[in-house]
């Protein structure tokens, strides 16, 4: 018998990727179990819990999840470590007879999950000089310099993502073509997986979104973040810039209480929602599912069974 194959549930942040993943796990455990992979990159730390929505234990519903709490936030967190983990624990439920439910928005981390990206090579010498490039620019201007050479590059990755965008570049210089020539070319997704995708109306979206940043302030996103600087967060490449985090950091250092750090929050999440919104809407093995509409878990399950 063949292992069952795995669904994916992708798209912007905010759009209620976790609320379906959650009721496909518990309708499809009537008849067959289902386990979750995060996809988000910053929900792989731990105590990075309030800014990045992440569900605590208890909301669950006793659906294991993989992938979540995996990194201090001082260590970096690589696509690369990430799709050699994640593909372990994908392969590890499948062989239990489970189904594995692939849940996030972290664009490059999932596409390097579903069509097995193989990684180009790097050269310390020139991935140096472009850090010392970084150092002495800012991590804006070397974000417009990518746009420069790789608008594609620079559209999918953080324009605060110093980290990535130095590997963009380092990469781009090295092989002579965009960063994303690196990247496979779009197929069968592996395992076969099942991929939906949930959006919503932008002026929709975008009041969640404000709901949600107030929410994360509200619950204690500012103290989440002072604890974290208790415990390295300043140190961590990768931690240290996620959205919501570096703005408070960026208050905190100015002087203020981090309050300030609300709106440049909200304003970064909605950017980012667009660049993930233009990322995905390009794959056209996609099913898309409005997430304000009734009926998607049933339309999810019959996709899945469809093809199963």
């Amino acid at each position: 018998m063949s292992p069952p194959r795995p669904l994916a549930i992708v798209g912007p942040t905010g759009t209620g990727k976790s609320d379906l993943a959650l009721a496909l796990a518990e309708a499809l455990g009537a008849e067959i179990a289902a386990e979750v992979v995060n996809a988000d990159a910053m929900q792989l730390y731990r105590g990075m819990d309030i800014g990045t929505a992440k569900l605590p234990v208890d909301q669950r519903r006793g659906v294991p999840h993989h992938q979540l709490d995996v990194l201090d936030v001082t260590e970096t967190a690589t696509v690369a470590r990430y799709q050699q983990a994640a593909a372990a624990d994908v392969e590890a439920i499948a062989a239990r007879g489970a189904v594995p439910i692939v849940v996030g928005g972290s664009m490059l981390y999932i596409q390097s999950l579903l069509d097995e990206w193989t990684f180009p090579a790097t050269d310390p010498q020139v991935r140096a000089r472009w850090e010392r490039r970084l150092a002495e620019v800012g991590v804006a201007q070397l974000h417009r310099e990518l746009a420069g050479v790789d608008a594609a590059a620079a559209a999918a990755i953080l324009p605060t993502d110093g980290r990535r965008i130095v590997r963009a570049l380092e990469v781009v210089e090295l092989t002579g073509e965009p960063f994303a020539a690196s990247a496979p070319r779009i197929g069968t997704p592996r395992w076969d997986t099942v991929i939906i995708g949930l959006d919503r109306a932008t002026d929709v979206l975008d009041q969640r979104l404000a709901r949600r940043t107030d929410k994360m302030f509200a619950d204690g996103l500012v103290d989440e973040v002072t604890s974290l600087l208790g415990r390295g967060l300043r140190d961590g490449v990768t931690a240290s810039r996620a959205l919501g985090y570096a703005q408070v950091i960026a208050d905190l250092d100015a002087g203020g209480d981090g309050s300030a750090a609300r709106e440049p929050t909200f304003v970064g999440t909605r950017r980012y929602v667009r660049r993930q919104r233009s990322w995905f809407r390009r794959d056209p093995r996609i099913t898309w599912l409005d997430g304000a509409a009734p009926g998607n878990l049933d339309r999810a399950l019959r996709r899945w069974r469809d093809v199963s």
